[in-house]
């Protein structure tokens, strides 16, 4: 052979060889001929011409071919942009549009098989049609599939100009595929509209299970198990497709199905140190054990590892935001490449999805057979209702397994792909809470300025009566504001009414996510800020009002805490009394004892939150020259983080007490079978009185039970706190306990957070103990459960099971910037 090769190029001069190893190295290279698909249609809706895209892709006029546009009343509009795009946003298919304020749908003739299905989205002002912030809100279905019900692109674009939605339906033999746009009943003046569609055909078994499959997939969560029904009757929804350490993959270069592969960067949240880097390694891929269309080649060669040689105690972690109340299709890409790792055994990882173990003995080697080989590993997983959250969080981490039970002990991903499945035809989920909305573009033809003569006596009169208003409106806001102080700016921001109206969507209800008697609490954005807030607005028939109001902006604009939700600002503006915080993506701590859907707590999770409100408390008594006395401590007012961190909320009824003073003489105020018997019988306060309410929510977080139950059969048990305290008398408050944690708690645990919870509700208030000592005690009972108190306890996995907290015992306080 090595003589036939000298034979045949030996005589061929040397710049010929050069030329002929150039040509023959791509082909050795990158030997994956890529999948050629059946149907690759795209339509540039609303345009009356055949066009081209910047990737060089022949976009279709919606007349052209077999492609029907049928339409109910012909009242669908063609429009075309004349204004220029943005740089960003490519003229095809973003250029033209389809609208229309009745049903129009388009038939589509395909071969039978599973289809990829691609809406593009450009969320603008289009002449003849209303703001979309209000008005664009529409149905999508494909045949029998529900994909899209009262859905805003405006909304789902979240802050970015454009916007894709992929979905994968099956198409039956002899049928056509419909598409149907129905602007939403409930909204009057509503539009549908749509600038491009792209259908492409997949390979059989791309996703989809192949017939006569009995395998299933594992199904990962509370009730293990196999899931079967991944067949030609399930539509799928494209959530995510990430490149894990890796570039940004555009549908070009795909397998020939055109998918786009985004960066891990925005999802990758957490690493045990020291960070794991994203790898790339040069090697030589056999495709020996997937097909070559699964992913690009690129995806294989790039991962995230955390590295040789380390322990259990090192992870990776990923977070998805997927719609609550469907079941989960998640397919983990891997390819082995690191040299030292060749045989089965020698690097062995655990997964988690969602919080759920999927793998407790992944062996990257065992799947593919060996290094350099991609694979891989599919699993359902189902995200059930958490509070009253739209969306959640769908974790990915991974764990090394030790390196005494492995040569190597470290843990690696290449790619992930996250898919919704249809519940019953429907794939349709919530729209997002809004982001900061970008300002609209009228796309229409430039018009002429309009020139108006102003005329003299009537803007001298205009100027002078503005100005009689503005020192009106200056006199009535200096009485209104005489009697508080305007907080710093860098400490606590003044909004306008603009803002908050522009976070809200005009105060739009889908956004309120809780109510209280202060009033409504909105979720939304500020400005170009991309994080999370919690607007909270004053009703005019609070019981509350203005003193609350002005109360919880002196005492939080003063305080920074780890375990005290932040004031970021308020608004008060005509009437309007608003308060700005920070968002408590996991609500309050009620909402996850009882009355509820949410799994329940573990008990060190529960210790662990009692432990953070505990310091919020401890923090707000122990001031140099005054103490902060909250007077209204439940567990509803304990909100819970991203991260399960407690923080106490909610200031309104606050009160200080200068230390030279044994108590603060008040009308009694707080909350029904919290209160404090000793503050309401004498109406002398003191920050013993908090301590009291903690002692009932002490008993709640153990009982899982509310403060006063007056369906109670026994009279002893109305009052929780009364009951508590004579079950622990009687030495049978095992009794009483969360069923669910029935034998999950270590006897001398609960008896340790018993005793603090009883001395806690003493009738005395000098017999309760501080909250310091009340901290002490919980952090021991803690310890007796076995769990290890440490100072600085974050929550890397969204897992509440790992929280732990970093408390800051410093008073100084400091400035969040949201998008001044």
């Amino acid at each position: 052979m090595e003589n036939s090769v000298k034979a045949t190029f030996g005589l061929l001069p040397l710049p010929c060889l050069f030329f002929i190893v150039y040509l023959i190295l791509p082909v050795i290279g990158d030997s994956v001929t890529p999948y050629n698909p059946t149907e690759d249609i795209t339509i540039d809706c609303g345009s009356s011409t055949d066009a081209e895209s910047s990737d060089l892709r022949l976009w279709i006029r919606d007349g052209n071919g077999n492609l029907s546009l049928i339409e109910k009343q012909n009242k669908s509009s063609a429009i075309k942009t004349e204004t220029q795009l943005p740089s960003s946003v490519d003229m095809v298919p973003y250029g033209t549009a389809r609208l229309s304020n009745t049903e129009f749908t388009y038939s589509i003739p395909l071969t039978t098989g599973p289809k990829f299905i691609r809406f593009y989205f450009y969320p603008t002002l289009y002449p003849g049609f209303e703001d979309p912030s209000n008005k664009a809100f529409f149905s999508v279905k494909a045949g029998p599939f529900i994909l899209l019900r009262n859905f805003s692109a405006l909304l789902h674009a979240r802050g970015e100009l454009t916007l894709v939605k992929e979905y994968c339906v099956n198409v039956d033999e002899g049928q056509r595929l419909n598409l149907t746009f129905t602007p939403s009943s409930d909204i009057t003046d509503s539009y549908a509209f749509i600038n491009g569609i792209e259908v492409v055909s997949m390979p059989t078994d791309l996703y989809y299970q192949a017939v006569g499959d009995e395998h299933g997939i594992t199904y990962v969560g509370q009730a293990q198990g196999t899931f079967y029904f991944l067949g030609n009757n399930t539509a799928l929804e494209m959530m995510h497709r990430i490149n894990v350490g890796g570039q940004q993959i555009s549908p070009v270069d795909d397998t020939g199905i055109f998918r786009g592969w985004l960066t891990d960067d925005n999802y990758f949240t957490v690493v045990g140190s020291p960070s794991a880097l994203p790898v790339n390694a040069s090697v030589d891929l056999n495709f020996s054990k997937i097909p070559a269309f699964s992913a690009p080649r690129e995806v294989s060669e790039t991962s995230r590892s955390v590295g040789t040689n380390k322990n259990e105690n090192y992870y990776m972690a990923w977070e998805f935001r997927v719609d609550s109340m469907f079941n989960y299709f998640v397919r983990l890409h891997f390819c082995e490449f690191q040299r030292e790792i060749t045989r089965r055994g020698e690097s062995v990882q655990k997964i988690l999805l969602a919080n759920f173990t999927a793998e407790t003995q992944a062996d990257i080697i065992d799947w593919s057979g060996g290094n350099g080989i991609p694979v891989f590993k599919d699993y359902v997983v189902a995200i059930t209702t958490k509070g009253n959250q739209k969306q959640q969080n769908l974790s990915i981490v991974l764990h090394p397994t030790t390196a005494w039970i492995t040569l190597y002990a470290d843990a690696s991903l290449n790619g992930v792909e996250i898919f919704k499945l249809s519940n019953s035809f429907v794939l349709a989920g919530p729209n997002p809470d809004p982001v900061p909305i970008r300002p609209l573009v009228l796309h229409s033809r430039k018009k002429r300025p309009i020139i108006v003569t102003s005329v003299a006596p009537i803007s001298v009169f205009l100027t002078i009566s503005l100005l009689v208003f503005a020192i009106f409106r200056l006199r009535c806001n200096k009485f209104a504001n005489s009697s508080i102080p305007t907080p710093p700016s860098d400490l606590c921001r003044r909004f306008s009414l603009r803002d908050i109206k522009t976070a809200t969507n005009n105060f739009d209800k889908n956004f309120i996510t809780g109510r209280g008697g202060f009033g409504d609490v909105y979720k939304g954005f500020i400005t170009a800020s991309s994080t999370s807030i919690a607007i909270k607005r004053l009703s005019p028939g609070s019981q509350q009002g203005v003193l609350e109001f002005r109360t919880e902006i002196k005492m939080l604009s003063k305080l920074r805490h780890q375990n005290l939700v932040s004031l970021l600002g308020y608004c008060e503006d005509n009437k309007e009394m608003i308060l700005v915080y920070d968002y408590m993506v996991n609500g309050t701590l009620r909402d996850h004892l009882y009355n509820t859907n949410n799994p329940p707590l573990q008990w060190e999770q529960r210790l662990k939150m009692c432990i953070g409100a505990a310091h919020g408390l401890h923090y707000l008594h122990r001031g140099p020259n005054h103490t902060i006395i909250h007077r209204d401590v439940k567990t509803t007012n304990i909100l819970l983080s991203e991260k399960w961190v407690a923080k106490v909320s909610d200031f309104g009824l606050s009160k200080t007490n200068d230390l030279s003073n044994t108590h603060v003489s008040t009308a009694v105020k707080g909350s029904i079978g919290y209160l404090d018997p000793e503050y309401y019988r004498l109406q002398k306060l003191t920050e013993k009185s908090d301590v009291y309410s903690f002692g009932v929510v002490l008993c709640e977080v153990v009982c899982a039970r509310a403060p006063i139950d007056r369906n109670a059969e026994d009279h002893k048990q109305i009052s929780l706190a009364e009951w508590v305290q004579d079950c622990y008398n009687n030495g049978s408050l095992d009794q009483i306990i969360d069923p669910y944690l029935k034998d999950k708690i270590n006897p001398p645990s609960l008896l340790k957070f018993g005793e603090v919870a009883i001395s806690c509700l003493a009738s005395q208030g000098i017999k309760r103990p501080a909250m310091s000592e009340v901290v002490h005690a919980l952090e021991l009972a803690l310890k007796l459960q076995g769990s290890e108190v440490k100072g600085n306890y974050e929550n890397h996995s969204n897992d509440p099971s790992t929280v732990d907290y970093h408390v800051l015992y410093s008073s100084g306080s400091g400035s969040i910037n949201i998008g001044r």
